[in-house]
C-alpha cells in the first residue's frame, strides 16, 4: 500500500491539475511498447507493473528484473487507455531509467569484487531511496541500511559526544535490542582494535587507504579479533581503484556512487 501511495503521488506531481495536452487528444484503447535505447541491466519491472495496475494498464509481456537488455529490445508491451498510458509515461520511464542505471553500475562493481560484498550507502535521493536501494539489490549488491532504524551506525559525529569508542559501543549495547547489529566508523587502527575488543559487530574503516586497511586487519588478526567482526571499507572507492581494496581482505566495500552518481539509462515509450 505504501508503494502504491508513493507511485500515485509521483504521477500526481507530474499531472498537477490535469494533463492539458492529453486532455484534448482522443481517448482510445491502444497498445504501447517500452524499448531500451542502450544496453543495460534492467531494474524496476515489478514496480512498474504495480504502477500500470493502479492505472488499469495491462502488461502483455515484460522483461524480468536483472535481465541484460540490448539496445532496441522491448522491455514492456502494454495495453490500455491512451490517456492513462500517456499520463504515466514519464513517471514510468523515469523510474525505469534511474533504477536500471543503478543496477547496471552495481553489476559492474559486483563483477570486479568477486568474493567481497558490494553495498550501497544512505547517499540516496530523498523519497526515492527505496527504489534506489532495490536497484542495488537487483544489480547483485547489498542494500546496507535503508534508514536510521534498522542498524546502529556510530559515526564520527556521534563519537564526538562520547569519551571514546568503547564508551559509545557500551551505550549502544545498553540501549539497543539484541536484534540490531552495532556498527562503528573508525579511521585508525587503534580505534578499530578497541572497537573489536568492545564486541562491536561491524567495523567500518572510513577513508583509510589500502595499506592502512591491511595493517589494521593484520593487527586485528594478531590480537585474535579478526574473526569476531565484519570489516567494511568505504570512502573514495571507484572502478579504477577497487582492486586495491579487494586485496586488503575486507568483507564489505560500500560505495556511495552506486546511488548518487549512477548515470540513468535511456528508454522510450511508443504507442503502436
Amino acid at each position: 500500500m505504501r508503494l502504491e501511495k508513493k507511485l500515485i503521488q509521483m504521477v500526481e506531481e507530474d499531472q498537477g491539475l490535469k494533463d492539458i495536452t492529453t486532455d484534448f487528444t482522443p481517448n482510445m484503447r491502444v497498445r504501447a511498447e517500452i524499448i531500451s535505447n542502450e544496453e543495460c541491466t534492467v531494474a524496476g519491472i515489478s514496480i512498474l507493473k504495480t504502477l500500470f495496475k493502479i492505472f488499469n494498464i495491462d502488461v502483455i509481456n515484460s522483461a524480468n528484473e536483472g535481465d541484460m537488455i540490448k539496445k532496441g529490445e522491448r522491455v514492456f508491451i502494454l495495453d490500455g487507455s491512451s490517456h492513462d498510458i500517456l499520463l504515466v509515461e514519464r513517471t514510468a520511464l523515469n523510474i525505469l531509467s534511474r533504477m536500471s542505471g543503478i543496477a547496471s553500475l552495481t553489476k559492474e562493481y559486483v563483477k570486479m569484487a568477486k568474493n567481497v560484498k558490494i553495498a550501497a550507502t544512505r547517499k540516496t535521493t530523498p523519497l526515492f531511496g527505496y527504489f534506489e536501494k532495490e536497484a542495488v539489490r537487483i544489480g547483485g549488491g547489498d542494500t546496507h541500511r535503508f534508514g536510521l532504524y534498522d542498524c546502529v551506525l556510530i559515526k564520527d559525529n556521534h563519537l564526538k559526544l562520547f569519551k571514546d569508542v568503547s564508551d559509545a559501543i557500551r551505550k549502544a549495547r545498553e540501549n539497543t535490542s539484541f536484534t540490531h547489529k552495532i556498527e562503528i566508523e573508525v579511521n585508525n587502527t587503534r580505534d578499530a582494535i578497541e572497537s573489536a575488543k568492545s564486541d562491536v559487530d561491524i567495523i567500518l574503516l572510513d577513508n583509510m587507504n589500502p595499506s592502512e586497511i591491511m595493517e589494521t586487519i593484520s593487527k586485528l588478526s594478531e590480537n585474535g579479533l579478526r574473526d569476531k567482526v565484519i570489516i567494511e571499507a568505504s570512502g573514495n572507492i571507484n572502478l579504477n581503484n577497487i582492486d586495491e581494496y579487494i586485496k586488503t581482505g575486507v568483507d564489505i566495500i560500500s560505495i556511495g556512487r552506486l546511488t548518487h552518481s549512477a548515470p540513468a539509462k535511456d528508454f522510450s515509450l511508443r504507442i503502436l
